[in-house]
């Protein structure tokens, strides 16, 4: 597949517009390389008059680009792309696939003339060094610089084709991309060889020009491959997806259609060893799930059903029936994904340091070139060193080592995440969460599983635990579905049936049975005189004229909470805050061995104390629900919220976590610190090289060819060493 610039008309439809009239428009960018090309894209549509955001994904090759008003069209962005320098279309998801493919087989095929072109070239050159000492005749050197000219040539001609292209559409452009000082240098080397052999010199240097091109494009091959490598899981996410679905019609016959053709309400069948091909509800059928790859968790969960299921989980044990819940593009896996590219297309601190060091690179580049010609020439060397020199200075001061050292380590880690079930949401988050040193944590929903449980079952008979499910089955409140759960659990449901339930909301349920009035609720609904209380929330149940039966509930702890937050409290200050009462939140901070605790806080309190915090110099972490806690994750330095499918989207958190067990708030601490050291060693080992490298070859001791190799090794190595972070297996679990 490739890509063409045909665009006389953008439709409408090919953008949206937002509540506030604001027009969004995604678009692949085949030929943006680097962070110098994500610059000059951000900086030229930054300059059209309404646009109010333009942020640019490598690894996707997407622009993401918003403006207002109707005087700026699709077209006209689509045009200001063109006259830059750079082709752009729609965004498709599989086009960006068929464009790295694309880029890559042209990129092996370049690499493979350009390595066969200089094995041969340095064959004949070989013979000619080796003819000085054995008093090669002229006209015989001269014919074998003939045959290397003749090699050579054809081969820079074809091989060059991926920098020449580029550099072309930058001066067309009248701008500059790293790609015109590599074009200058190769074709220099060659215009001097072609001259030095029309004048039968001793010395030409095809090998070095072709030499050159086979180490760029080496660097370059390999940078695509790595590069995609690392920002691939994403993207596979949607790849292991279903591409079918098993629609059942409602005379109950079955049909396969694609799974974009789903729409909320149908009905699915899902057969054992199937992926889930869209989000929905189990109405029939208890089968074991894979989650892991939507929420990181390894366990399989049974689920059976009113369970809420996702596209991409597999079904492992049982055919199952769901109700669609959500179209294709509006599943929780096409969610994730879109979360992760909005990340990347932000700016963190590191990447713009990293970008204004980049920009002046152009220009400071040409300088130094043409400082080292005119170096070389005042101290006599002659023309033809001289320009050599400033091929080396040419070549060996490409920033593209200094391009990739934030970006490819902020994808690896994103991606590493979200093998784990967490993702990343803010650009800068993973640089922010390095940084903390003291975390508060919401109690409920956040500590517990905020799903209350019966803790005296043992206290209660099979046939009052049935009656009060049964009238707890005729309501939603959180503590009845607590007492149906219990009853499920010992096979009481169904023991009793009861009709005609009535919910008196704030008090409640109450209904007749075998004569008797029977009510399910507080103590003022059940008349109960008792004084002795609970340290939990509480129901009561009264039958008739009998003494009222208490219930009581507790909030269970995250399985891991106690472990996680022993490893935490080493090296951090911990405090919990929350809007329950003083004697929930105690017992919760005693089980945890919390000293630092605040109960009953409404969320402007919250957001005081984490500001009071902030204030005596403490970087805070915020870990909450993301519901009625989004004001204090604002407030906080970063924060990470455990969240269902239906609230990641509303969240306010940097960073959203989907397993049960608060270990991915330690991982995630654990990366980021890994992610900032990793950075640092790239922008060290990026700097590094060219304080070594440029003075280095303005002194004459790196040739061109030196100067290909080095320049790729540098680019090669903070790669490498960001994929580090992909290869230290996952990260160390906090649980018992």
């Amino acid at each position: 597949m490739t890509l063409t610039s045909a665009f006389d008309t953008l439709d409408a439809d090919l953008f949206v517009r937002d509540g506030a009239g604001e027009a969004h428009l995604d678009l692949v960018v085949e030929d943006m390389h680097c962070a110098g090309c994500m610059q000059k894209i951000e900086r030229a549509l930054g300059s059209i008059p309404d646009v109010t955001r333009a942020r640019c994904n490598l690894s996707t090759k997407r622009v993401a680009v918003s403006w207002k008003g109707n005087s700026t069209t699709g077209a006209a962005i689509i045009t200001k792309l063109d006259q830059t320098g750079f082709t752009a279309v729609p965004f498709d998801s599989k086009m960006v696939a068929a464009i790295d493919a694309t880029e890559s087989t042209r990129l092996l095929r370049a690499m493979g003339v350009a390595g066969f072109a200089a094995a041969n070239v340095m064959l004949l050159s070989v013979s000619v060094w080796s003819g000085f000492a054995g008093d090669m005749e002229p006209e015989t050197r001269g014919f074998f610089h003939w045959l290397s000219a003749l090699i050579a040539l054809p081969a820079v001609a074809y091989a060059g084709q991926p920098f020449f292209r580029s550099a072309w559409k930058a001066l067309r452009a009248t701008s500059m991309n790293m790609d015109v000082p590599i074009s200058l240098a190769v074709l220099l080397a060659c215009a001097m060889s072609l001259v030095q052999t029309i004048q039968n010199a001793d010395h030409v240097y095809f090998d070095a020009s072709i030499s050159l091109l086979f180490f760029l494009l080496i660097g370059r091959y390999l940078d695509v491959q790595t590069r995609a490598k690392a920002c691939a899981v994403a993207q596979n996410l949607l790849a292991l997806r279903a591409i079918a679905a098993t629609l059942v019609e409602a005379d109950g016959s079955t049909r396969s259609v694609h799974v974009s053709a789903l729409e909320p309400g149908m009905i699915i069948a899902v057969a054992a060893g199937q992926r889930l091909p869209a989000d929905g509800v189990i109405i029939n059928g208890t089968s074991d799930i894979d989650t892991s790859l939507v929420t990181g968790e390894s366990l399989p969960l049974t689920a059976g059903p009113d369970t809420q299921v996702f596209a991409g989980m597999l079904n492992l044990s049982g055919p199952l029936r769901i109700r669609v819940t959500a179209k294709d593009d509006a599943s929780l896996l096409s969610e994730i994904v879109r979360l992760m590219e909005a990340a990347e297309q932000g700016r963190a601190g590191y990447v713009r340091l990293a970008d204004r060091i980049a920009r002046i690179y152009a220009p400071v580049v040409h300088i130094l070139a043409a400082g080292t010609v005119l170096l070389w020439l005042l101290l006599g060397a002659g023309w033809q060193p001289s320009v050599m020199n400033a091929i080396a200075v040419l070549i060996i001061t490409c920033p593209c080592a200094l391009g990739l050292a934030v970006p490819v380590v902020q994808v690896v880690a994103s991606g590493r995440l979200l093998k784990l079930g967490i993702l990343v949401k803010t650009p800068d988050a993973l640089e922010r969460l390095a940084d903390i040193d003291a975390i508060v944590f919401d109690k409920t929903g956040t500590l517990t599983l905020g799903r209350p449980e019966l803790i005296n079952g043992e206290d209660i008979a099979d046939d009052q635990l049935a009656l009060a499910a049964a009238l707890a089955r005729e309501s939603r409140h959180p503590l009845a579905r607590a007492v149906v759960s219990a009853a499920d659990a010992r096979s009481l449901s169904g023991n009793t049936n009861v009709e005609s339930v009535s919910e008196t909301p704030g008090f409640g349920l109450e209904t007749s049975y075998q004569g008797s009035t029977i009510r399910l609720g507080n103590r003022r609904w059940t008349g109960t005189e008792e004084t002795s209380a609970s340290h939990g929330p509480e129901l009561w149940l009264r039958v008739g004229d009998q003494a009222p039966l208490l219930f009581c509930f507790s909030d269970q702890l995250r399985p891991d909470a106690a472990v996680v937050l022993a490893h935490l409290t080493q090296d951090h200050d911990v405090t919990i805050l929350s809007g329950d009462t003083q004697e929930a939140t105690r017992s919760v901070a005693e089980k945890l061995h919390i000293d630092h605790w605040e109960a009953e806080k409404t969320p402007a309190e919250k957001i005081a104390l984490i500001e009071k915090m902030q204030n005596e110099g403490h970087t805070v972490l915020m870990v909450g629900d993301g519901l009625n806690d989004a004001p204090a994750l604002k407030a906080a330095h970063v924060s990470i919220s455990p969240a269902s499918a239906a609230d990641i989207s509303q969240t306010a958190a940097d960073f959203v976590f989907q397993s049960k067990g608060l270990d991915a708030v330690a991982q995630a601490i654990q990366i980021a610190k890994q992610s900032r050291r990793l950075i640092l060693q790239n922008f060290g080992m990026a700097l590094g090289y060219n304080l070594i490298a440029v003075p280095l070859a303005m002194a004459g001791y790196v040739t061109p060819l030196i100067a290909a190799i080095a320049m790729s090794a540098s680019s090669l190595t903070v790669t490498l060493n960001a994929l580090r972070l992909g290869m230290k297996g996952d990260p160390k679990k906090w649980t018992r």
